[in-house]
């Protein structure tokens, strides 16, 4: 990221370059008796500390299914976190990353928000630092501030609105229709698609998620043509020549909806694979296969996986209710800035009669 004396200057590539991506954990394999004697230990701690499990789509399919039978969450970031407003569990323990345990104690300030690790960061987070972001919403006091679930406590408390890509369309469009222009982050690839599906004049932040990114449009062009039955399902953070070629573009709760109601029994996804696991619950008789990250440029930084996502497992969520340790704290001012542009997008939801639709990130 570079600066100039008179106004900050940003650029996909020094954004991209200033992320350390990790390497994927690789954790012990356990035996299934093993295994199934870890999960026990886990479900006995979490009833002793009166604690829920929630986890994210993309997170490892023995967590959702875990989060499952013991009366927790698995869903996408926000309703993760209204799922905490709920119930009466005093602890809340979020596999996902650090940007979805933040708004969980945003909705949740009560109660007690642990994550299995707290360097399982995102990318579109760490691409947009509050300071820069702050100089940046500065300089163009014209617009209105929209970011994306996937960011800090402290991007949000910055921001007008808060929004999902399942709720990003018709809330841009709203403030399309009042004349307002819209300074967009982190996501540039979302933002871009929402741009031209709605034609809104907007900024975008130059982020992206390195997932995502990896995508590349002449390969998917070449699994199309040996799957010519499939349909193809996009999330928006995807790249434009990618989205291009969906048949259902949507949050990670549409993509799951679609492979359950469409007719189709093929799917070819551009999304973290970490889904599957829910998409083949919902239809377990239907073809699911990963849209490719291999082809021209690739450098397979994730291969369809976020791997901050794969950072949970079931071995560090026993030592985290063990320790009690990796808490989330935001500071209560920052808190309740960032608040409001969250309750900002509930109540358009439910104004707008969509408070069952709009989740999804």
């Amino acid at each position: 990221m570079r600066m100039s004396t008179n106004s900050i200057k940003i650029s996909a590539d020094a954004i991209r370059n200033s992320i350390k991506v990790p390497k994927h954990p690789v954790w012990p394999e356990l035996s299934g008796e093993e295994k199934a004697e870890l999960k026990e230990r886990i479900k006995l701690l979490l009833k002793e500390q009166n604690a829920v499990l929630v986890a994210h789509y993309y997170t490892d399919g023995d967590l959702q299914a875990l989060a499952e039978e013991t009366g927790g969450c698995v869903a996408d970031s926000l309703e993760m976190a209204r799922f905490g407003t709920s119930t009466h569990a005093e602890t809340i323990i979020v596999c996902g990353v650090r940007f979805m345990g933040e708004t969980s104690k945003i909705l949740n300030p009560e109660k007690r928000v642990l994550m299995p690790d707290l360097d399982a960061t995102c990318s579109l987070d760490v691409g947009c630092p509050a300071d820069l972001f702050s100089q940046y919403c500065d300089e163009h006091p014209d617009h209105t501030v929209v970011v994306y679930a996937n960011t800090s406590a402290a991007v949000k408390a910055r921001a007008d609105w808060m929004v999902t890509s399942g709720i990003a369309l018709p809330i841009v469009s709203h403030l399309r229709e009042r004349g307002e222009k819209v300074l967009w982050a982190p996501d540039r690839h979302l933002g871009k698609y929402i741009e031209k599906v709605t034609g809104t004049d907007m900024l975008l932040w130059p982020g992206s998620c390195v997932v995502h990114e990896e995508f590349k449009s002449v390969a998917l062009e070449r699994i199309r043509r040996l799957h010519p039955d499939a349909a193809v399902l996009v999330h928006p953070e995807s790249p434009e020549h990618v989205i291009d070629q969906a048949d259902v573009v949507g949050s990670t709760t549409q993509l799951i909806k679609a492979v359950s109601e469409m007719e189709q029994d093929k799917f070819i996804v551009a999304t973290d694979d970490g889904i599957f696991w829910k998409m083949q619950q919902v239809a377990p008789h239907k073809t699911l296969i990963s849209a490719p990250t291999a082809g021209e440029g690739a450098t397979c930084e994730s291969c369809a996986h976020c791997p901050w996502m794969a950072m949970n497992s079931l071995q560090n969520l026993e030592q985290v209710l063990i320790n009690g340790d990796n808490e989330i704290h935001i500071d209560e001012a920052i808190r309740q800035k960032a608040l409001i542009p969250i309750e900002r997008m509930l109540v358009f939801a439910e104004e707008h009669g969509i408070s069952g639709k709009y989740t999804g990130d």
